[in-house]
């Protein structure tokens, strides 16, 4: 019933609009676990970050011509809750089972932007990741119809294959060249399959940022040398070559995503496209495989790199606005003509994108919330999630751990109570040996191994260690969120309006953590065994279609 109403009301629009303006193309690259990280960044940083280091030509390119968003936050720091978020246009918890990575199922009576748009007579597309883990994959965006991967997918594991490909006798250029032609071919397709000049909405979801990556590749493929990070990394990590060369190879998987942009911008130049097409460029959360980043409410974890140009979009401009990614869902809609469903509760950016000013757009833009609920939950942790909940605004980050008893990246004892013996291969190439929610690194595998060393315990214990209930920062004396001053009497008054403002958001929101009990999140099927349904296909059954012409 509700997409018939939808799609009626889209045949009164596409009838209007045959008489107005053309609407915009919509391009989004969307990396996998790729956080604030592009030179673009480092003019609004300073020198002394990881942006100083890496280079991302394209995106800087894209920033240039439109708006580059300072702060732009997910609202779950977890793969699939953040998709369902952002597809959605809601708050993760909003998204029943959507709202957990192990055990997601989609609820197909939740209307998302892309099928929306689609029903609109929009021609849509994606490519590689869109929505997943989760049953049936890539459900929001039509559970696979839609994809456009038949040019190949060996870009996603960019660093392994050009490894290999070098190790066959290819230059490096040649390389890369061939990675980057079946970028080239899957979104060719995709433009070969729109009708005239029909307006298409395209998802490009490499995931390539994501683990695991060829250790070294970083200086190998990118000319990145570790040691150019020294002093320029957060003080959560510790700064050793171990994790330089860790966080330079992670930076040039993100290099590698720069490059795929750069083919979707070279063609939607070459077919003329380009004034016509609003290009976003985001990713869904922060770092794997560190301490502070995915799974985690610090900025190194839920803030995002977030850039947009494209007609009336004035260039050269840097935001400030809280942007939560759900926001992105009722901006395309606008962008295509459609009033955003009332379900929905992220706001259109298009006023802050229309506008030509800078800095702070919106004054009413200046606070987010994020928080995560289950993402891998072993049987260790009997299939708890960690749930969390935080507001940000300029000056402050609060944090509410529900269940403060739990260890925050999954528990690292065996049922005898022992700490799980950890070894370097163990740790590198197994993401369940210990700590199951942060992923599998040599720089986890480093942290883990230096425990009871005193030069770096204090590290172990803010990646893994047990957390208050409350956690508040004050960003201006501590932009990293390292030093929690929640019960400090100087802050009481912070922290109880900070408290009140976000329980009273996750209330009128009707986040299930927060209403009656508390406990939903604590049951099956959000917790405990992953229920048969939420698992994927066996092998040779039905799954995922991809490669349309």
């Amino acid at each position: 019933m509700l997409r018939h109403v939808f799609t009626c009301l889209s045949l009164l629009f596409l009838a209007a609009a045959s008489h107005g303006e053309q609407r915009p193309n919509i391009v989004f690259a969307f990396a996998d676990d790729w956080g604030r990280y592009a030179s673009a960044y480092a003019a609004t940083d300073g020198p002394a970050t990881a942006n100083s280091v890496i280079r991302t030509p394209h995106i800087d390119r894209v920033a240039a011509r439109g708006v580059l968003f300072r702060n732009a936050h997910v609202t779950a720091p977890s793969c699939t809750p953040c998709r369902s978020s952002l597809l959605s246009g809601q708050y993760f918890f909003r998204t029943g089972r959507g709202a957990i990575l192990s055990g997601a199922v989609w609820d197909a009576s939740i209307p998302s932007y892309p099928l929306l748009l689609r029903d609109a007579g929009y021609h849509i597309g994606e490519t590689y990741k869109v929505w997943s883990p989760g049953i049936p994959v890539d459900a929001p965006y039509g559970a696979g119809q839609y994809g456009y991967e038949k040019a190949g997918g060996e870009y996603n594991a960019f660093s392994q294959n050009a490894t290999r490909l070098i190790a066959e006798g290819k230059t490096r250029d040649e390389a890369k060249a061939y990675l980057l032609n079946q970028v080239r071919g899957n979104f060719g397709a995709f433009l070969d399959d729109r009708k005239g000049d029909q307006p298409f909405c395209y998802w490009f979801g490499p995931t390539n940022v994501h683990r695991k990556w060829t250790r070294g590749s970083g200086k190998a493929l990118w000319d990145l040398n570790p040691e150019d990070l020294k002093g320029k990394m957060p003080p959560f990590l510790p700064d050793v070559p171990e994790v330089r060369e860790d966080f330079a190879d992670y930076l040039g998987e993100a290099m590698a995503f720069d490059a795929g942009v750069g083919v979707l911008l070279e063609m939607l130049e070459q077919r003329g496209l380009m004034d016509n097409t609003v290009v976003v460029i985001s990713g869904d959360h922060g770092a794997p495989g560190f301490p502070y980043g995915k799974c985690n409410l610090y900025d190194f974890g839920t803030n995002v790199s977030l850039i947009a140009a494209g007609p009336n979009i004035p260039g050269g401009r840097v935001v400030e606005d809280f942007v939560n990614l759900m926001d992105l869902a009722p901006t395309y809609l606008e962008l295509g003509g459609l009033t955003p469903p009332a379900v929905m509760t992220g706001r259109s950016l298009v006023p802050v994108l229309h506008s030509d000013q800078q800095g702070q757009v919106d004054p009413e833009r200046t606070w987010v919330v994020t928080g995560r609920e289950r993402h891998v939950a072993t049987a260790r942790d009997g299939g708890l999630p960690y749930p969390q909940r935080s507001i940000r605004t300029p000056t402050h980050r609060l944090i509410i751990n529900f269940k403060p008893d739990r260890y925050p990246m999954g528990n690292p004892y065996n049922l005898d109570g022992k700490v799980t013996p950890p070894t370097q291969e163990a740790l590198t190439e197994d993401t369940y040996a210990t700590y199951p929610d942060m992923d599998s690194s040599p720089t986890k595998a480093w942290l883990v191994g230096q425990r009871d060393n005193p030069a770096w315990k204090h590290h172990y214990e803010l990646a893994f260690g047990l957390r208050p209930r409350l956690e508040l920062y004050d960003l201006a004396k501590d932009p990293f969120q390292i030093h929690n001053v929640a019960g400090d009497p100087a802050y009481a008054a912070v922290e109880k309006e900070l408290e009140s403002r976000l329980l009273t958001v996750l209330t009128d929101a009707r986040d299930p953590r927060v209403l009656g009990d508390g406990e939903t999140f604590e049951h099956e099927p959000y917790a405990g065994p992953i229920p048969p349904d939420a698992l994927p296909p066996r092998k040779g059954g039905k799954g995922k279609k991809k490669g349309k012409k």
